[in-house]
């Protein structure tokens, strides 16, 4: 019986407002409030709430059958508490059905994971006792930021108490092999690897919202058939989407939420199919072989590397300099600071500054609030620059 593992991403980063070079040293508060709330709460109207609200309907109608997986980021959480407390209640409320697995990860969406082991550690930790206070859930499986993962990040994740870590099934790592399959890590092979299957789960999102696409409309049927024709010896299909395309991406006539509710009958009915979360599926099905990964992948972009974010000297500067302060913020105490260095880390942060994003006009652009990748990067570098004024007032570079 193949095993569907449906996972869905939920994050916003705090934006930024426009913070002038005559602002630093001037005025400490660098944050959108007005966007940031408006954004928040247009999402939890449209999106989030009636999502859930599908869920929790689902998880009672079909009594078990149905589970589904967050990777829900800190910084959504804050978001949730300050603008739209009712997500985060419709979110225990379907942490309480018991089909619902909170991933763990990166508190802010960092890269820090290649930059940072501590900072990473203490990232990973901090959004562990997030979810747990909120959810009352820990989950062993682990999924960073926009699913990068290597052998050695995967080794480092194992060391942390994780049994298995989700990452993109990427054609150039895998070569003939499926993604279909549970892996393991090429340096601790008891750590269990689960890919995206990429093909199925891009079709699926652009089926939805490009009326271009060959069998647009998408239904329930088409899913489900693309799933039957997976051969039978292929064990788990990992899918993994935005959490916006329940509302954010309308089909016009068609009801998104329709379409997944005749989805989820589909498959709990199918007798050759079933639905599983990540740790039901590290229990029951064991690897087949080890995966290979001496370079960090991503689920981003054709190359499934880190050009999105890295892939420019704007964006590498602006990464380096952050990071080059992890040391003397291990020193400061100062909460705000510490508030601050999170929302700094955000990759969102870095993926505004990509002119390979730019130039070939992805579809994401449609969250960027910056009009072009060098207005991105000069407004971080002065708040990174006014930041650091700050943290020189706590702890100085003489002191390291």
């Amino acid at each position: 019986m193949k095993s569907i593992c449906l996972y869905f991403q939920v994050h916003l980063p705090f934006r930024y407002r426009r913070y002038r070079f005559f602002d630093i040293g001037n005025d400490h508060y660098y944050y959108d409030d007005y966007s940031n709330e408006t954004i928040i709460k247009k999402l939890a109207e449209k999106n989030y709430l009636p999502a859930n609200e599908l869920l929790l309907k689902l998880a009672h109608k079909l009594e078990g059958k149905f589970k589904v997986s967050f990777s829900i980021t800190g910084l959504d959480l804050e978001q949730f508490e300050l603008y739209s407390p009712e997500v985060i209640e419709s979110f225990k409320k379907l942490s309480k059905t018991g089909c619902i697995e909170f991933l763990s990860g990166t508190y802010s969406n960092t890269l820090s994971s290649f930059k940072n082991p501590c900072i990473f550690e203490k990232q990973v930790k901090l959004h562990e006792e997030r979810i747990f206070d909120l959810f009352g859930q820990k989950s062993r499986v682990f999924m960073n930021t926009e699913m990068i993962y290597s052998d050695e990040i995967g080794a480092l994740v194992a060391k942390m108490g994780y049994k298995s870590v989700l990452t993109e099934g990427a054609r150039h790592i895998l070569g003939w092999k499926s993604p279909n399959f549970v892996y393991v890590n090429a340096i601790n092979p008891k750590m269990k690897i689960l890919m995206r299957n990429f093909k199925l789960s891009d079709d699926i999102s652009s089926y939805f919202s490009d009326k271009s696409e060959f069998d647009y409309p998408l239904i329930a049927e088409k899913i489900t058939g693309w799933l039957e024709k997976i051969d039978q010896k292929e064990e788990v299909i990992n899918i993994f989407l935005n959490y916006e395309l329940f509302g954010e991406l309308q089909l016009g006539e068609n009801c998104i939420s329709d379409i997944w509710e005749n989805f989820a009958m589909l498959i709990a009915k199918n007798p050759t199919m079933k639905f599983a979360t990540p740790s039901e599926i590290i229990e029951e099905l064991q690897p087949v072989s080890i995966v290979n990964v001496p370079n960090p992948i991503s689920w981003a972009n054709e190359e499934r590397d880190l050009t999105l974010w890295l892939g420019n000297d704007m964006q590498k500067e602006a990464c380096e300099k952050l990071y080059s302060l992890g040391e003397r913020m291990e020193k400061c105490s100062n909460a705000e600071l510490h508030k601050d260095w999170n929302y700094l880390q955000a990759s969102d942060h870095f993926y505004y500054m990509s002119t390979k994003n730019y130039l070939h006009n992805n579809s994401k652009n449609l969250s960027n609030p910056f009009d072009t990748p060098y207005e991105a990067f000069i407004n971080y570098m002065n708040i990174l620059s006014d930041f650091k004024i700050r943290l020189n007032s706590f702890v100085t570079e003489h002191e390291i």
